[in-house]
C-alpha cells in the first residue's frame, strides 16, 4: 500500500507538471456551460444569423433543467472522452516507449503497485472533472432555466463518471502492449462499438457497459427503467484491466521502439 501511494503522488506531480489538472478539467467546465447557455440562446443566434425567419426561431421552447443536463452528459461523451482519453493514452505506453518504466520495476518495485497507483491518479483527474464540469452546467441550467434536483444530478454523475472510467481504464492493458495512438484509437473504437450496440440491441446486451451513459440520462430525467447489470459489467472491467494490465506489464516492461 506504501509503494502504491508513492507511486500515486509521482503521478499526480507529473499530471501536475504536464497541466492535466488544468487543460482537462477546463474543457469539461467549457462543455458544461456552453449547453444550458447555448440553449436558452438558441432562438436569438438563429434569429441573428438570418438562416430562419424569427417568427420561426420563436417556435424553440426551452426543455426542462434535466433534459438540459443529459445533454451535457453527452457532450461529455464525446468531446469529453475523447479529452481524457488522449491524456491518459501515454500513461503507461510513454514511459515504456522511454524506458521509464524499466527504471521503476528495477527499485523492487511490483506492477501491481505502479498500475494501481496510474489509475488512481486517472480517475482523480476523471472525478475533478466530471465534477467541475456538471457543476457549471448545473450552476447556469439553475440561473437561466431553472432549479436542479441534486440528487438526481449527483447520481446520474456518478454513473455517467463509471461510463467515462471503464473506458479510460483500457487504455493500461492496452498501452502494455501497444503505442499511444492505437491505445487511444482502439479504446475510443471499444467505446463506439458498445453504444452502438447499446443503441441497436438494447434488449439483448442487458449488460453491455456501454447502456450506462442512457442510464444515466434515465436517473436524471425519471424516465426508463434502471437495470444494474452493466455497473457490475463496467466494475469488473475495471478490475480486470488493472490485473491484466500489471501482468502485461511486467512481461513487457520495454516497448518494441526502444
Amino acid at each position: 500500500m506504501k509503494g502504491i501511494w508513492i507511486y500515486y503522488q509521482k503521478e499526480m506531480l507529473e499530471a501536475w507538471r504536464n497541466h492535466k489538472f488544468i487543460w482537462v478539467p477546463i474543457v469539461f467546465l467549457l462543455l458544461g456551460i456552453m449547453q444550458p447557455v447555448t440553449t436558452v440562446y438558441l432562438p436569438e443566434i438563429l434569429s441573428m444569423s438570418g438562416d430562419i425567419p424569427p417568427e420561426a426561431a420563436a417556435l424553440f421552447t426551452t426543455p426542462p433543467p434535466a433534459e438540459v443536463i443529459a445533454a451535457t452528459l453527452s457532450q461529455f461523451s464525446t468531446i469529453g472522452l475523447l479529452v481524457l482519453v488522449l491524456s491518459a493514452m501515454n500513461v503507461v505506453a510513454g514511459e515504456r516507449a522511454t524506458g521509464t518504466i524499466e527504471l521503476v520495476l528495477a527499485r523492487s518495485v511490483s506492477t501491481v503497485s505502479v498500475i494501481t497507483a496510474k489509475w488512481a491518479a486517472m480517475m482523480t483527474i476523471l472525478l475533478l472533472s466530471i465534477g467541475i464540469g456538471l457543476a457549471g452546467s448545473a450552476y447556469y441550467t439553475y440561473q437561466l432555466i431553472g432549479p436542479v434536483e441534486w440528487d438526481m444530478l449527483m447520481g446520474a454523475g456518478a454513473i455517467y463518471a463509471l461510463w467515462l472510467a471503464w473506458i479510460v481504464t483500457l487504455v493500461l492493458p492496452l498501452g502494455a502492449v501497444l503505442k499511444g495512438p492505437a491505445v487511444a484509437f482502439i479504446s475510443l473504437g471499444i467505446a463506439a462499438v458498445c453504444s452502438l450496440l447499446s443503441s441497436l440491441l438494447p434488449s439483448n446486451w442487458m449488460w453491455n457497459p456501454g447502456r450506462l451513459s442512457q442510464i444515466a440520462v434515465d436517473w436524471l430525467t425519471g424516465s426508463g427503467v434502471i437495470t444494474w447489470a452493466p455497473v457490475w459489467s463496467a466494475v469488473i472491467i475495471l478490475i480486470l484491466s488493472v490485473a491484466i494490465g500489471a501482468k502485461l506489464l511486467r512481461q513487457r516492461p520495454l516497448s518494441s521502439q526502444v
